[in-house]
């Protein structure tokens, strides 16, 4: 597989090194073991002959040569909050970088990004009409800028048509495994057991609600409103007349946000809480479940399943 990872000024270190050392693990272990795979030809490539890494580090950038690569990936840009990382999206190296990417496109290449790296992507247009996923804490800021994407923050590694994009941080690595598993389920289970990576499918399992970014007003008042409720019950009448906006402008602003129903983040709050407490106390799943309003401990399994892809074991292991 020939994989151009395409580098920008101030690239996340960690993210840059997950990428390339899971790829040159891959090919140790192919040789290794014996397998009859073509080895990982990840070349490093970019839109400026001088980049340094967040750290400050020299990156070695190397020409995007002639033949057309498999797949190209975008690594972060090593930035973590909104003011920030609008600053270095209104760079012309990532004008340059949307360039090169839709020209590869346009070759066939299959187009992948890792955390702010998909901002990166999505500047190029290419995550138009796609489903894709983004670092979990910006994804309000992911959904102003590119409203023609269709977001769903909670999944660790989204594919919709020619794009694959992968959450936060160590998402970098999850992205590389997919990328090996896609040539070999065998080797990418090698390479994971040797890196000693657990697997991730959700970001929801870390996801801190009370940290999600965003400036809405009227967001804010209901965050505000269903924390002080969550023993008690939802209700969307109360709910509105509580912060002071009719029932459809709730609805709109949580859905523009946070891209939830009013219900389905009263229920992220509750699941959040109650994962707080199976880790920090000894109670049981029944008397979690009755301090986050719920009847009995049979539903609280069912949305920590749903919402975390994790069972109560799993979260009490976390501990």
């Amino acid at each position: 597989m020939r994989i151009h990872v395409l580098v920008l000024d101030g690239v996340f270190d960690l993210g840059l090194a997950a990428l390339l050392d899971t790829f040159q693990t891959a090919n140790e272990l192919i040789a290794m073991s014996e397998l009859t795979l073509p080895p990982f030809d990840a070349r490093i490539v970019g839109v400026r002959r001088n980049v340094r890494t967040a750290r400050g580090f020299r990156i070695p950038v190397l020409g995007a040569g002639t033949r057309t690569p498999d797949v190209v990936i975008v690594p972060a840009i090593g930035v973590k909050m909104p003011e920030p990382l609008e600053t270095a999206l209104a760079r012309r190296d990532v004008a340059d970088a949307g360039d090169a990417l839709r020209r590869y496109a346009r070759r066939g290449a299959t187009m992948t990004a890792a955390c702010v790296g998909t901002f990166v992507l999505a500047e190029s247009g290419l995550l138009d009409h796609q489903r894709a996923t983004t670092t979990w804490w910006l994804a309000s800021l992911f959904r102003q800028r590119y409203p023609d994407v269709e977001v769903d923050e909670s999944h660790m590694i989204v594919k919709s048509g020619d794009t694959v994009t992968a959450g936060a941080a160590l998402g970098h690595m999850d992205l590389a495994l997919w990328l090996v598993r896609s040539v070999s389920p065998q080797l990418a289970s090698l390479v994971a057991k040797y890196l000693i990576v657990d697997s991730r499918p959700s970001q929801s399992a870390y996801a801190l609600t009370d940290h999600l970014v965003h400036s809405d007003p009227i967001v804010q008042r209901f965050e505000a409103w269903a924390r002080a409720r969550l023993a008690r019950g939802f209700e969307l009448d109360d709910a509105a007349r509580a912060i002071g906006a009719s029932k459809r402008t709730l609805a709109r602003r949580m859905h523009s946000v946070l891209g939830k129903t009013p219900l389905g983040y009263f229920q992220s709050l509750r699941v959040e809480h109650a994962v707080y407490l199976l880790k920090t106390t000894g109670a049981s799943v029944d008397e979690v479940a009755s301090r986050v309003g719920y009847a009995d401990g049979v539903t609280l399994r069912a949305l920590l399943r749903r919402h975390l892809n994790l069972g109560v074991k799993d979260i009490r292991r976390t501990h």
